[in-house]
């Protein structure tokens, strides 16, 4: 693969993080020689989200694989409609059909330890009398849901540095679900304690995707790097033009 034809990687991170749950796989993708961009998520809607993701990906000469990890797996979806997204690899995320919401998705399936864990507050929406909602994890409990098998002094600095995600986001409709073109890989954490295991598998499967299952937490980027990159140089080997 010439380093012309060789896609970008778009790193699209979660609900509750940012771009830096990346930081141990974006070295791996590095020294391969790929081309990496890890967007900051506006985590306010994702019809919003998926807006700014898609604007991102058309600026990007030549081929992308999109990646995204747990709700980023949901911006992914409805983001990789684009022209120029020839792969999309899900990590711990939400596959969602079009027309289906994070809700609507979750509803099926038991509760993850997450939903006792979550905290609402109020922000202000510029131009609008109205608030809107931003939900966090409680810091106390953020290390065991999200990051249990990362180094507890990370887990607590990612615990108060969370990027919180409006309520919005979880009621949006995907407008479309760009895993019916694109071929699709999917990494199911199976020891998540932030989203149900079994919603992961459950979106995957559904869609047809290639899937690898990793005994890790919630942020298996963090804790499993050279699975996680060994799964993205795969769509990128399999898709390329």
């Amino acid at each position: 693969m010439t380093q012309s034809t060789a896609p970008t990687i778009v790193l699209v991170h979660g609900a509750f993080a940012d771009a830096s749950s990346f930081a141990r796989v974006i070295p791996e993708l590095l020294a391969d020689g790929f081309h990496v961009v890890a967007p900051a998520v506006p985590n306010r809607s994702l019809i919003g989200d998926a807006a700014y993701i898609a604007s991102v990906v058309r600026q990007i000469p030549g081929p992308v694989v999109l990646v995204g990890h747990s709700y980023g797996g949901a911006v992914i979806t409805v983001a990789g409609v684009e022209d120029n997204v020839q792969a999309l690899v899900y990590l711990a995320g939400y596959a969602l059909e079009q027309g289906e919401s994070l809700g609507e998705l979750q509803g099926r399936f038991p509760d993850s330890d997450l939903a006792s864990a979550l905290v609402y507050t109020p922000f202000p929406i510029e131009g609008s009398t109205e608030s809107g909602t931003d939900v966090t994890v409680d810091v106390a409990k953020f290390p065991a849901i999200f990051a249990a098998d990362v180094e507890q002094d990370l887990a607590e600095v990612l615990a108060v540095s969370q990027r919180p995600l409006a309520a919005q986001a979880f009621a949006d409709a995907a407008p479309a679900a760009a895993w019916k073109t694109k071929p699709s890989w999917g990494l199911v954490s199976s020891a998540d304690h932030t989203i149900n295991p079994d919603v992961e598998r459950f979106g995957y499967q559904r869609a047809g995707m290639t899937t690898v299952e990793v005994d890790s937490s919630h942020l298996v980027m963090l804790a499993h790097p050279k699975k996680v990159a060994e799964l993205i140089r795969e769509a990128v080997q399999t898709t390329a033009h």
